[in-house]
């Protein structure tokens, strides 16, 4: 009896890769500083990194869906100088981010498979939907720090996903630049002020559509890692009055709460990184390899509010009419280390452990 053929992995193809850069520029050479506290920054370090797919039901998603998204970045960039960094290592173990010096990578892709079939697969591999180039120690300045794909699913449907490094921007910080994106997104389509723009670039897709049917390049969707697979995260609330107090010790209370509740082994070390309350102007302090005895300083984490990802608000972000239909968050980290990001809300934090399964 013949064996039956093996299914093949659903293909996806990149259509268009651009780069959205901001319409004005900022003062010269202004940049936000990394303080490490323990140089030099490590390759795993450098790849530690947030990860979010919004998935919209619609019966299309033309091209001219990324003309907007494109424009609507552009604009929006100006308000979010950072997100538009270029990555600098200085002397003495010193890193900073340049202010748009970069812009934002967007690709646009098409994907061989419905999103109901996607969504319904339990190993579905996200990472092919919110790529991702690892940032390298020796040149950091010619990699991009943060991509954006709108990928269109077979009969209706798409996605936009995001990747970037927590170096540039924070959970809380990314949400808001995306949810600032969608409403700039909205006004400049309710308005068309894209007709406003020069609108050569365009003129021929406009004439001759089937230009956007030709592939950048094809690759099945398991051929790309599925990188932070074997990571879960924790977000928690903590009262008023830690912006003093001690960091270390709130970060292994939270380490120790994560992998109390999600039933693994506390890890050994991990990195902290504490984003400043101005994200333009402050300094972001990374501090690597803080170790089991960091850790016993903290509490087992109890007098802290666990929260939940939807209070982002991604999940109210609002494209073509519609808010998302499924949104997945993920702190993609590297080996066995944990990772603690604490980012400033009120007087307090909120704070992403994100501890290895």
């Amino acid at each position: 009896m013949a064996a039956m053929p093996v299914a093949l992995a659903p293909q996806m193809h990149i259509v268009s890769v651009q780069t959205g850069l901001p319409t004005r520029v900022v003062e010269p050479e202004r940049t936000r500083l990394i303080a490490v506290a323990t140089p030099p920054l490590s390759e795993t370090v450098l790849q530690h990194r947030l990860r979010a797919v919004l998935y919209y039901r619609t019966d299309d998603a033309p091209w001219e869906e990324g003309i907007w998204v494109k424009e609507s970045l552009g604009e929006v960039l100006c308000f979010f100088p950072e997100i538009a960094g270029r990555l600098r290592r200085g002397t003495s173990g010193s890193w900073g981010v340049k202010l748009n010096d970069a812009g934002v990578r967007f690709q646009q892709a098409t994907v061989e498979v419905t999103m109901e079939d996607f969504l319904a697969d339990q190993g579905r591999n996200e990472a092919a939907l919110a790529p991702w180039i690892n940032v390298t120690a020796e040149t950091p300045d010619m990699c991009s720090l943060l991509f954006m794909q709108l990928s269109q699913f077979q009969g209706g449907g798409y996605a936009i996903g995001v990747s970037c490094t927590v170096l540039l921007s924070d959970p809380l910080s990314l949400a808001r630049f995306l949810l600032t994106w969608a409403r700039k997104h909205r006004d400049m389509k309710a308005q068309n002020n894209i007709v406003q723009r020069p609108m050569m670039q365009y003129m021929a897709y406009i004439q001759r559509p089937e230009i956007c049917s030709k592939r950048v390049r094809s690759f099945p969707i398991d051929s790309v890692a599925a990188d932070g697979t074997n990571a879960q995260t924790m977000l928690f609330r903590t009262p008023g009055g830690y912006e003093t107090g001690d960091l270390r010790a709130l970060a292994a209370a939270c380490i120790n709460r994560a992998s109390n509740e999600l039933r693994v082994d506390r890890p050994l070390r991990f990195t902290l990184i504490v984003a400043p309350r101005n994200s333009a102007r402050g300094a972001t302090t990374v501090e690597t390899a803080v170790t089991a005895d960091d850790l016993n300083k903290g509490d087992d984490g109890q007098n802290l509010e666990a929260t939940v990802w939807d209070e982002l608000g991604l999940e109210e972000l609002t494209l073509r009419g519609v808010k998302p239909v499924h949104v997945s968050y993920r702190i993609v980290g590297g080996g066995d280390e944990g990772i603690v990001v604490m980012m400033p809300d009120g007087d307090g934090f909120l704070v992403a452990a994100t501890v290895p399964k």
